[in-house]
């Protein structure tokens, strides 16, 4: 365990994730239309994409730039969490509408309810709920989490309503988590929770590595189920960056510190500082301007 000056902020949040993009119109399609997302701004020819005012996904042109390869480094799924059960099922709803074979798998994982799609080059997406916190199982520092079976005709039936449905946009959302693909989860653990300052939450078999700040479940996840030994990525389409949130400058200076003593390499522009994993996944961390003000 790190000291606590060592930890990242328990109040931290997950930011817009950014994605290349080869085929804008299609990607764009599919956000607004099976998501339910919607263009909240827009900056050289690319667009952030959420609820509200709030961006959650940034799809940035790449012409030229391959998918990645199934073994390859990068993500696995960006993870949209909703308020409550209808509200998810909604964008379940209109997900599965819009083109069925996207749809990836379901789980109950005992802390959430997770519904899984695939965008159309290629990028994971979750959509979940949690269940309430009090309702987590801790053995000490780890959540108990598993994969049950969850049936997405049973849960509609459940909690899919006109409301919801009519409501969808209206009803806000948020990035829970980012989950990625990396060669190895030993070297992942010594990155995000040794250096970076997250704690393990739960681990799977030498598979898999959950971390978070401030007791959730997971705020970023690393797997290698499909990627084991993978190294470095290349410049492909897919994962850009993931932007972590902190309250303060002053979070943003003791990781800027922890990260100069191990010797990583770091875009500083005072407000916020830019750097890559082992594997190339390029991580942005700033000062979240609500927290601040």
């Amino acid at each position: 365990m790190n000291a606590t000056q060592d930890l990242l902020s328990a109040d931290l949040s997950m930011g817009t994730v950014m994605l290349k993009v080869g085929d804008m119109t299609k990607m764009a399609d599919y956000y607004q239309k099976a998501l339910g997302l919607d263009v909240v701004g827009e900056a050289d020819g690319g667009q952030y994409l959420g609820r509200g005012t709030t961006p959650l996904v940034h799809l940035k042109p790449a012409g030229g730039l391959q998918i990645p390869g199934r073994g390859e480094a990068g993500l696995f799924h960006t993870a949209l969490l909703f308020n409550d059960q209808s509200a998810l099922a909604a964008t379940v709803a209109t997900a599965a509408q819009y083109d069925p074979r996207a749809f990836a798998g379901s789980a109950d994982h005992l802390v959430s309810e997770a519904f899984y799609f695939t965008d159309p080059e290629g990028n994971g997406i979750e959509l979940y709920w949690d269940r309430p916190r009090d309702s987590w199982s801790w053995n000490g520092g780890e959540v108990a989490m598993d994969s049950l079976a969850l049936s997405p005709q049973h849960y509609l039936q459940q909690h899919l309503t006109e409301e919801s449905v009519a409501e969808q946009r209206a009803t806000d959302a948020g990035i829970g988590h980012v989950h990625l693909q990396v060669g190895d989860v030993a070297t992942a653990e010594k990155f995000y929770v040794d250096t970076l300052g997250f704690e393990k939450t739960s681990s799977f078999h030498g598979q898999a590595l959950f971390v978070a700040a401030g007791g959730y479940h997971h705020h970023m996840a690393m797997n290698v189920w499909n990627s084991r030994g993978a190294g470095p990525r290349k410049d492909t389409l897919g994962l850009g960056e993931v932007l972590i949130k902190v309250p303060g400058a002053d979070d943003v200076g003791a990781l800027r510190e922890r990260l100069a003593h191990a010797g990583l390499a770091v875009a500083d522009t005072g407000a916020e500082i830019s750097f890559d994993d082992p594997w190339n996944n390029r991580i942005r961390v700033s000062v979240d301007p609500v927290q601040s003000a």
